[in-house]
């Protein structure tokens, strides 16, 4: 039974059933307040998301690395969006409804191509990036699967001295040429000469540590220098983000790429960041990363929340970037059309 001040009565308080249907009653509630003026720490929050999108390069990121952290999960923001929606509703402010246009707008203006991105057209050749894991219980299935999608260059990260001979065995009929160095490596259709180690070791990590490597590939489309690297790890802890090591090892690989002579380049890797953040920003500056507008999650593999797996070019076009189907990894492998430019 309701006495008058259970839920069903304030309930009815709030709704009103005109004629016209169901409808939430805007006028003023019983402090005085109109619909302008009610709901203004929710509007300020509304600004505050709006702020965060369009200026979280201006987030320090001199003490743990906060900025960074902001970046890494950037697009996740825009579920202030609906949250702060709801609450505006219950709350019946029209302030906060009307100030939630500003996160709206910015979102969409940062992150509104890669919801609509598709196929980018014509192509020339595909490329396969993919964190296999030193973990990986089938690495012959693995091998299989991405050899499936039919790429012309296949890159690995996180290969094991155990696991290198099934990788091997698996790819070796339809990429005939391959080059491994360290824990990483690349499988290709077209011949590859000048293989080598890239040195992107942080200061402090030992020689023994070899997670880059470069070669030419010889293609019906001209020399192309192909990168393959696993940038160090990050870790998110209570006194900020871990990135030391791996802003490090993009600034040495970033060198690299600065320092490289052929025209034409192609960078598949697990960077460990995502192109939204900083620390990312010695090698998209030297790269083309338009085919990276395309959310394309890669990691983890059970609810990918965002793509550290990249593939990224110069002097060449990235049309299409999709994640694969999973394998024995913790990250989904990535591919991505390219075309190169005329």
């Amino acid at each position: 039974m309701d006495d008058g001040t259970g839920p069903d009565t304030r309930l009815a308080g709030l709704l009103r059933w005109p004629s016209g249907g169901f409808r939430l009653r805007w006028g003023v509630d019983a402090k005085g307040r109109s619909r302008w003026t009610r709901g203004r720490i929710l509007a300020a929050l509304a600004v505050l998301t709006t702020a965060l999108l369009a200026f979280h390069s201006a987030v320090p990121n001199t003490v743990g690395r906060f900025g960074s952290l902001l970046e890494t999960f950037l697009p996740w923001l825009g579920l202030a969006v609906p949250l702060l929606l709801t609450l505006a509703l219950l709350r019946r402010s029209a302030l906060a409804l009307l100030a939630l246009l500003l996160p709206v707008a910015a979102w969409g203006l940062l992150f509104g191509g890669r919801v609509t991105a598709g196929d980018g057209g014509a192509h020339d050749l595909t490329a396969v990036q993919h964190n296999v894991s030193d973990v990986n219980a089938d690495p012959a299935g693995t091998a299989r699967a991405l050899s499936d999608a039919g790429p012309d260059l296949i890159a690995l990260e996180e290969l094991t001295p155990a696991a290198l001979p099934a990788y091997e065995a698996s790819l070796r009929a339809q990429y005939p040429y391959r080059a491994v160095r360290g824990t990483v490596g690349l499988w290709s259709k077209h011949p590859l000469t000048e293989a080598g180690a890239v040195d992107i070791r942080p200061e402090g990590i030992g020689k023994d540590w070899n997670r880059g490597l470069r070669a030419r590939a010889r293609t019906p489309w001209g020399d192309v220098a192909v990168y393959v690297a696993h940038l160090p790890s990050v870790r998110v802890q209570w006194h900020g983000f871990s990135s030391g090591r791996r802003d490090e090892s993009a600034g040495l690989l970033g060198a690299a790429l600065d320092a490289e002579q052929l025209e034409k380049v192609i960078l598949l890797g697990d960077l460990n960041a995502t192109v939204d953040d900083r620390g990312l920003d010695p090698v998209t500056s030297r790269l083309d990363s338009a085919g990276e507008d395309n959310f394309a999650f890669s990691w983890p593999t059970t609810l990918p929340i965002s793509r550290i797996d990249h593939i990224m070019t110069r002097a060449a076009r990235v049309t299409q970037i999709r994640p694969l189907p999973s394998t024995g990894s913790d990250h989904l492998p990535v591919a991505a059309d390219i075309r190169f430019a005329p």
